[in-house]
């Protein structure tokens, strides 16, 4: 599993996904579906968003699938840029069709 901000036109989201890559061709369909055709993705430790997201962690958790799922975990933009400093993001990932 992944943890991850995504940097979208109308601000940033953060996931959980069980792909194993921000730029997996299956991914980018499910993102394009929402809406979500270009972005920045930054890769966060699972442990730091669980520990900053407790129960409401769990229960999104709890419905992601094994497989191929993604779950919004926090889209208000300016809670999900505060939460996170940018030590603990990775190295970002460009998206561009």
């Amino acid at each position: 599993m992944k943890a991850g901000i995504i940097f979208t036109g109308t601000g940033p989201i953060l996931i959980l996904t069980s792909y194993n890559s921000f730029t997996d061709p299956k991914l980018i369909e499910k993102l394009a579906a929402k809406g979500i055709k270009k972005f920045i993705a930054y890769e966060l430790p699972v442990e730091t968003v669980k520990k900053k997201y407790g129960n409401h962690f769990t229960v999104v958790l709890q419905d992601l699938n094994q497989e191929d799922d993604l779950r919004v975990l926090d889209y208000n933009g300016h809670n999900v840029f505060y939460n996170f400093s940018f030590d603990e993001m990775g190295n970002p990932i460009h998206y561009e069709p």
